[in-house]
């Protein structure tokens, strides 16, 4: 289903991303965890993408896979990162021979394995280059070419410490065809409110999906500081997590509870959307669900 036609049926979306996994045993185990996730009725579910051969081939697979053997609406990451137009045509006529529809821009970043790698030789700099050269496709019957999202940064972009800028470049984005702003995880909604104020002074009119991630692990935190993914921990969920000392069960137990609290007040305040990185796994993201007190997305669609 095409990404407008889901904003269109639905006041909230649900969805779920995945990562291609490495090893066929492992797709495997991810499926079983899509099926379970599946019984959700998310409103779709993407597919995050590597610039490294090997990862963005497993991407393909993933994403065709899903679109085949489910009946989930499924949404690939595309990156700027190592790629010629030519490869890129490559990929969206792919994907646009499988049936797929959606894609989520992102600028990206080079594997770990490529720190020299040049980005001149790359055909766009910025998602706002690869959002107008995939607004030229038209895989879908109706003309409308693909639906596209790209990302926003509640807490700021961690490669553009100017906030004016960073809205400046995001409404570019926007204004050359995408249909909707993903948002990278945070922990602390009011910095997810400001933000979407923002937008809207921004003259940002796009649907805004909120990106929820429940810590179940204490190394959570320390990898998200690693990938410097600008994550900021507030005082209360840090002490909390402190508490649990080194039962990982009573870390699992925090975390989804405070992801819990995250989505109740974000309904209550009429986000358009969440979407969460559930890390390959089922559980927590069930257990959100359980806490909210509904089945699936559909009933929390239409109370």
């Amino acid at each position: 289903m095409h990404i407008q036609d889901i904003f269109q049926a639905h006041p909230t979306t649900f969805s779920f991303e995945f990562f291609p996994p490495k090893t066929d045993k492992a797709s495997d185990e991810l499926f079983t965890h899509i099926a379970k996730l599946q019984a959700l009725q998310p409103s779709f579910v993407s597919v995050t993408y590597g610039a490294g051969g090997s990862t963005r081939e497993r991407t393909h697979d993933l994403i065709i896979r899903i679109q085949s053997e489910t009946n989930l609406t499924a949404v690939s990451h595309l990156t700027c990162v190592c790629h010629s137009r030519e490869e890129l045509q490559g990929i969206l006529n792919r994907y646009a021979t499988s049936g797929i529809e959606n894609i989520l821009a992102l600028g990206g970043d080079p594997p770990r394995t490529m720190a020299d790698y040049d980005r001149a030789h790359d055909a766009f700099q910025y998602a706002d280059g690869l959002v107008s050269f995939i607004k030229q496709w038209t895989p879908s019957n109706d003309g409308r070419g693909f639906g596209i999202g790209v990302a926003g940064f509640p807490e700021g972009h961690p490669g553009t410490p100017n906030r004016l800028k960073e809205m400046d470049y995001l409404k570019r984005k926007v204004d050359s065809g995408a249909d909707y702003i993903c948002t990278q995880l945070f922990f602390s909604n009011n910095d997810f409110y400001d933000f979407r104020e923002r937008c809207e002074f921004a003259g940002i009119h796009v649907p805004i999906i909120a990106g929820i991630m429940p810590i179940t692990r204490d190394s959570s935190i320390t990898r998200m500081a690693e990938l410097a993914l600008g994550a900021r921990f507030p005082a209360r969920l840090l002490k909390s997590i402190d508490r649990c000392g080194d039962d990982p069960e009573s870390v699992d137990r925090v975390g989804v509870h405070w992801a819990t609290e995250q989505c109740r007040d974000l309904l209550d305040n009429s986000v358009r959307g969440i979407h969460f990185y559930t890390l390959n796994r089922s559980d927590a993201t069930r257990r959100i669900y359980e806490n909210l007190g509904v089945k699936d997305s559909q009933a929390l669609r239409t109370r």
